[in-house]
Parts: structure tokens; sequence; C-alpha cells
């Protein structure tokens, strides 16, 4: 079963209805016992970093999604907490990918970054799987994860950032795969298949 953290933190349906297309069984939870029991987590998020480390807190998730072993999905915001630190509402990340996030320069781009853009493919990576170089994948952030050494894909809004990560069995994506068509669908079925 795959488990769908439910921490307030915006794009849980669509996230679910996107899973349910793939036929996969599926809880909405912010139980930790239910965490554990999944064989998979999708971490997604959409919202302000600060207010949904707090909720984490809260839910007493933030010490185990750090110590879990199973393999982790975060989408958007998600994928933001799992970095050491965001600079947006300046706060501690999960620290399970290094770096901090940071803010589009709104004196020089749009800032939010929404709607599609492709990605680059710059490493071999499992949740890639099928999806080539240019394909095009619904954004909304306002806040990036610079390039490191977990980046997988790249996306360029005034500068190149991370647009999928990968370190052993934690992964990220910047875009919302539940809202990106068949490509989408795709790495969420990647992500479940592992």
């Amino acid at each position: 079963m795959i488990a769908i953290i439910d921490y307030v933190a915006g794009n849980v349906a669509s996230v679910a209805n996107a899973v349910n297309t793939i036929n996969t069984d599926y809880k909405i939870t912010c139980n930790e016992i239910d965490l554990l029991n999944a064989s998979k987590i999708i971490f997604p998020g959409v919202g302000e970093a600060s207010s949904a480390m707090k909720k984490l807190h809260k839910l007493n998730l933030y010490s185990m999604l750090r110590i879990c072993k199973k393999p982790l999905l975060g989408i958007c915001l998600g994928m933001q907490l799992m970095a050491e630190y965001s600079k947006e509402g300046k706060v501690m990340g999960l620290g399970l990918f290094r770096g901090s996030t940071e803010m589009f320069d709104n004196t020089v781009t749009k800032v939010p970054h929404m709607g599609w853009n492709s990605i680059d493919i710059k490493k071999e990576s499992k949740l890639l799987d099928g999806i080539k170089s240019g394909e095009k994948f619904y954004f909304a952030n306002s806040y990036y994860l610079p390039l490191n050494d977990c980046t997988t894909s790249v996306t360029n809004h005034q500068i190149d950032f991370s647009a999928s990560i990968e370190n052993g069995n934690l992964f990220g994506v910047q875009f919302h795969p539940e809202k990106s068509g068949e490509a989408g669908l795709k790495i969420l079925k990647n992500f479940i298949e592992l």
C-alpha cells in the first residue's frame, strides 16, 4: 500500500486521484503507524514551508520521516522540505538532501514560476525511466532547490534549478506529476513500481 501524507499542505486529493488512475492501493494519512506500514510514501505539498514544518512537528512526523528507510517521493513543497533548510520562513528542513531552497529573483523574472516547462535529464534515474529530455511538466513554485549532486533533471526559469532529485530510495520532483498528464502519471507509476 502507498501512503500519501496528509499534513494540511495542499494537493493531497489531486495526488490521490492520480494514484487511483494507476490502479494502486493507497491511504491518505497523517498517522505514523500507517506510514511505517506502507510500502512507499508520497509527500505532497503546496503552501508555505515554515507552516508545513510546524504541522509535521505537531503530527510527530518530523523524526519519523528523517529516519524512515522506505522509498519516499517529495512533490513540490514536499521535495523542498526534504532539503536541509528553506529560506521561505527561514526553517530547517528534514535534511534528506543537501542544500537550501532559494527564492526566484522577482526583479529578473516572474514569480511564481507557474505553468508548463520542460526538463533536461542530467543523470540516469529510476524515477525518470521512460521520460525523455524536453518532456514538459506542470510547475507552480516561488522557491527552488539549486543544482546539487542528487539532481537528476534540470529546468530553467531565470536560472537552472533542480526539477528532480534522487538519492538511494529518496526522490523529489519540483513539478506536479499529478497535474502533468501522461508524463506525470509515468513518474508516479515509476515510483510505485520501484
